[in-house]
């Protein structure tokens, strides 16, 4: 077992942000290996960013962008637990980047759970004609359906969409890397856009 010195927790604790004694306990996990501790750290503090879903959001404020040609506008409402958090710098930041998400990719939704149920079977039946269609084996069928499914959740459903600025990480992913930094929960409320022309 590899020894924990107090420099490697204060370095594992400038590259995270965690607390001492969480730093000590991942480091000491992991013999020592920092790149393992700040994953196992990062995962821990997602799971606690999956908890937090259940609390309320009650505060939060509401951000806008509107296009440089003045056709296309955007306001989001973005929902966290307390003043404080929303008046730091990476709440703002956060909403502002949701607006150009919004502006730039066009969701109908912020979540599956959002969407109709009559629009969720439309889409099972074509889905499932094309894949009986498509000649492959019955067995694989149901799989060439659901991958389907997440493409479309991917368009349509704002917190899976892939993050323009990081195309690796969903939307919904960054809100709970953010929520698991600022301790709060972070939810999404409403969003609206419009655009001049469009129906």
């Amino acid at each position: 077992m590899a020894e924990v010195t107090v420099e490697m927790i204060k370095s594992l604790r400038q590259k995270t942000n965690c607390g001492i004694m969480d730093c000590k306990r991942a480091l000491i996990s992991t013999d020592a290996d920092e790149a393992k501790a700040i994953e196992l750290l990062r995962k821990k503090g997602l799971a606690k960013a999956i908890e937090r879903r259940e609390r309320s959001a009650a505060d939060g404020a509401l951000f806008s962008y509107i296009h440089h040609t003045n056709k296309l506008g955007v306001m989001v409402e973005l929902n966290c637990e307390t003043d404080f958090v929303a008046r730091t710098e990476e709440f703002k930041e956060l909403g502002l980047d949701l607006c150009m998400q919004i502006a730039a990719e066009n969701p109908q939704y912020v979540s599956r759970e959002e969407i109709p149920a009559d629009v969720i079977e439309s889409e099972r039946a074509i889905y499932k004609e094309q894949a009986a269609s498509s000649g492959k084996p019955e067995k694989i069928l149901d799989k060439i359906i659901e991958g389907k499914f997440k493409v479309f959740y991917e368009r349509v459903c704002l917190v899976d969409q892939p993050f323009i600025k990081e195309p690796k990480e969903s939307v919904g992913h960054l809100i709970d890397i953010l929520s698991s930094k600022l301790g709060e929960k972070i939810a999404l409320g409403r969003f609206v856009r419009f655009e001049i022309g469009a129906e």
